[in-house]
């Protein structure tokens, strides 16, 4: 099985977090942390700056790693490394996704996640006392 080696943003500001609804491909509709593939080169951490500014045209702040998702969806290993971030510069800018939202704790499961996405929501809930 083809592995899809990913990134994805958790963007916090005052005690919630940025979620995006997919506009387009297979997975329309459904809500994801914001982020895309790594190229050739890059880092992770290079290649989610480079993607929020292309999604988003937002500059942010990548902090730590908070997990590696391994998930395998019908045609492909997706492996997502998630990182918490911050907005340094800019206003997020809906470039490619269809809607947002700024989810608090008890919002977290309001909306359709992906499910690799998804299954990192235990692990925001773990670290959330450490927001601000």
């Amino acid at each position: 099985m083809k592995t899809v080696r990913v990134v994805a943003a958790v963007i916090r500001n005052g005690g919630k977090i940025f979620a995006v609804q997919r506009g387009y491909g297979e997975y329309k509709d459904g809500w994801e942390f914001p982020g895309g593939k790594i190229e050739p080169g890059e880092t992770p951490q290079e290649a989610l700056a480079r993607e929020i500014r292309e999604e988003l045209d937002t500059e942010i702040a990548v902090g730590e790693l908070i997990d590696t998702v391994e998930y395998d969806y019908p045609g492909f290993h997706l492996s997502m490394d998630c990182f918490w971030c911050r907005v340094s510069s800019g206003r997020l800018t809906l470039l490619e996704a269809e809607d947002s939202r700024w989810l608090s704790r008890e919002e977290l499961y309001s909306v359709d996640w992906l499910p690799a996405d998804l299954s990192l929501i235990g692990r925001i809930l773990e670290q959330w006392e450490d927001f601000d």
